[in-house]
């Protein structure tokens, strides 16, 4: 496996990353890491015909968090490479066939890619969770959902809406079913941790979503779908979340 950390930063992590993988897969193209100037700057990950690319701010690859993040996104090439459904079928097809016909807000719409992205993370942690140590993976979720929690804006009568930035109760209510989702399907922590209690919180934030349907689907999916049982796992999850408003029996 072939790993080219350009630029000026830490080359560890992904080296140390490349490592962990390699115990149990491996890619077949390289992968060249590039450091972005930007702290704010989100990483992303780029296929092509003859190599993968990763584009990360210099303050993530120095932080502690560092090589999970070069594992885990390396485990998405991993699934690219093997043609998984999760990393070559599109997204807009499915959500097309969920949708067809509906008028959906852009809120919405933008978590129900949220909602793909969480199906395609959950197959690239099924690589991750196996080959890496769990306890950083497990002390972040509960932290970025913790905080969330305690951004989401309160209810309040008439209509009203809390004008500065904070959490939508809504994803975030999915965001925590996808938390202990993926960590249970890989016996990662135990009936009394906190990310129990943070997620009756989210569900209580946002009790028009059912925690415990999403928890469910996404701790269910299975390891290898063929491309129409996957659509249909995007197609239903889709429809989950935008045309179910019934209040969640949590």
């Amino acid at each position: 496996m072939d790993v080219r950390v350009t630029g000026r930063g830490p080359a560890e992590p992904f080296l140390s990353a490349r490592d962990l993988l390699a115990t149990e897969h491996d890619l077949e193209l390289p992968v060249v890491v590039k450091f972005r100037e930007n702290p704010d700057d989100r990483t992303v990950a780029g296929h092509y015909d003859d190599r993968h690319e990763l584009l990360v701010s210099r303050r993530a690859a120095s932080s502690a968090m560092a090589r999970e993040l070069a594992l885990h996104e390396f485990a998405h090439m991993a699934r690219y490479e093997e043609e998984h459904p999760s990393h070559v079928q599109s997204t807009e097809e499915a959500l097309f066939l969920a949708l067809a016909g509906r008028s959906v807000e852009q809120r919405k719409l933008a978590h129900c890619y949220q909602i793909a992205n969480h199906v395609k993370d959950i197959y690239a942690d099924d690589i991750t969770l196996e080959i890496g140590p769990t306890r950083k993976l497990v002390s972040f979720l509960e932290s970025s959902l913790a905080s969330a929690v305690a951004d989401s804006p309160p209810t309040a009568p008439g209509g009203w809406q809390r004008l500065t930035s904070a959490a939508d109760p809504e994803i975030t209510a999915v965001n925590a079913a996808f938390a202990l989702a993926l960590l249970e399907r890989h016996d990662a922590i135990g009936n009394d941790h906190r990310l129990y209690d943070l997620a009756d919180a989210a569900a209580a934030d946002a009790p028009e979503v059912s925690v415990s349907t999403f928890r469910r689907r996404f701790r269910s999916l299975g390891a290898d779908p063929d491309a129409s049982e996957y659509r249909k796992t995007l197609v239903d999850l889709t429809r989950e979340y935008v045309l179910e408003n019934r209040p969640a029996a949590d």
